[in-house]
Formats: C-alpha cells, sequence, structure tokens
C-alpha cells in the first residue's frame, strides 16, 4: 500500500516543482539515485517501468525509502496499462505516471486513491484526462508538443488545469524559465539531471548539489523565498 496520499504526493510535486525521472535496474545504484535527490531537496521520485523485472528494482527501492528515506514519495512512471499499475500499487508506489492516458489506468489509481498523470499531448486528450480526476497532466514528449508555447496557450482557456510537461526540460535557467513562466506546476527530468556522467563515477555527491541548485533555482524563478 502507498506510504503517501495522492494528496501528499501532488502537493509535493506542487512544492517542489521537479520530478527526477529514471530508471536503473542496479538496486543499489538506483538507491545512491534516489538519496541523492532526496538529500538534495527532491523528494518526489518516479522509478520507470522501462527494464526487465523493473517492478522487482522498485520493490525493493521501495522497501528502502521506507526504511532508509521517509521523506521520499516514490511513483512509478512509464505505466501503459491497468495491470501494470495494479501491480506497482501493489509494491507501493505513491503515484503513477504514464507516456498515455488509459481509462482503465485511472479506474484502477481512484480506486485506490493513488494519483496519476497521464501523458497529454492536446488540449483535448488534458480535457478528457481531467474527467477522469486527473489532477495532474504530463505534457509528452513536452518539447515535442509545443514548448512552454503549448501550456500557455491551454492555460489561456483552461486556466484550471495542472501540466507537468517531461522531455525537453534541462536544468537550466534558460531552459526553466520559460516553463515555469508560461504555468507549469512541475517539470519532469530525466537524464539532464541524473545524467550518464554521474551514473558513470557514481558521483552522488554531484547529484545531491545539483539537486539542491535545480530546487532553488526554480524556487527563484518563481519569486519563492
Amino acid at each position: 500500500m502507498a506510504r503517501h496520499t495522492r494528496l501528499q504526493a501532488f502537493n509535493a510535486v506542487n512544492e517542489i516543482g521537479v520530478v527526477p525521472v529514471f530508471y536503473n535496474g542496479d538496486i543499489a545504484t538506483a538507491q545512491n539515485i534516489a538519496k541523492a535527490c532526496v538529500n538534495g531537496g527532491i523528494k518526489v521520485l518516479e522509478f520507470t517501468n522501462r527494464g526487465d523485472h523493473a517492478w522487482e528494482v522498485f520493490t525493493a527501492l521501495d522497501r528502502y525509502c521506507a526504511a532508509e528515506l521517509p521523506d521520499a514519495i516514490l511513483g512509478a512512471g512509464s505505466v501503459l496499462d491497468a495491470g501494470t499499475a495494479s501491480m506497482y500499487i501493489g509494491s507501493g508506489a505513491s503515484f503513477i505516471v504514464g507516456p498515455v492516458t488509459n481509462p482503465d489506468v485511472a479506474k484502477v489509481c481512484n480506486r485506490r486513491k493513488v494519483g496519476y498523470v497521464p501523458g497529454c499531448g492536446t488540449a483535448s486528450e488534458i480535457s478528457s484526462a481531467e474527467e477522469l480526476g486527473c489532477e495532474i497532466v504530463k505534457a509528452f514528449p513536452g518539447s515535442a508538443v509545443g514548448g512552454p508555447g503549448f501550456v500557455k496557450d491551454v492555460l489561456a482557456p483552461m486556466p484550471w488545469s495542472s501540466i507537468m510537461p517531461t522531455g525537453g526540460v534541462d536544468i537550466t535557467e534558460e531552459s526553466l524559465r520559460p516553463w515555469f513562466e508560461a504555468g507549469v506546476v512541475a517539470v519532469g527530468m530525466g537524464s539532464k539531471l541524473v545524467s550518464a556522467d554521474i551514473l558513470k563515477d557514481g558521483a552522488w555527491d554531484k547529484l545531491e548539489q545539483r539537486s539542491r541548485d535545480t530546487v532553488a533555482l526554480i524556487k527563484s524563478i518563481r519569486g519563492v523565498a
């Protein structure tokens, strides 16, 4: 069962403004990624369902977070179908993210009161996802659907929408400022945050500092003290 409610998860996403998106088949590496991000101030983590036996790594990671990183809010990403969503929810996922919108996934998540962040690429898809009860939608792939301009144009007639882009988001102010000024509630960030050099060198201190710097930059852009 999820250790955090969907309200806690979504409030944390809104507050922090960035969600690390990562996969690694080595549990020790996944643990180090989680620890560095959480210590750097990013406690919402999206572990993606991409490799063989990914759910087994996720289960071990969730147990590690429960014991060692109790503030960590761990969710599962790249979830396409209800069966996979159920499997991750049963393994402790506090939220589910998908590259597409699947009504059956929404139903499973709603039944267990677990947050669902579906992928959307048009205003119609965002509206349909909201009808399913989705509080935050994922603009995916962020750069390909139109970038910050897409978010701004959607929010003009739909200002109640909460949009989190993933894909095409960097850790620089030049990348982040247009997104947040367009009105996103947060950004999903993959290899730009958890980069290949960090993984290769095991530079967890670097990832912790990068996480801390990213959180501080987002607060500055938002004008939050």
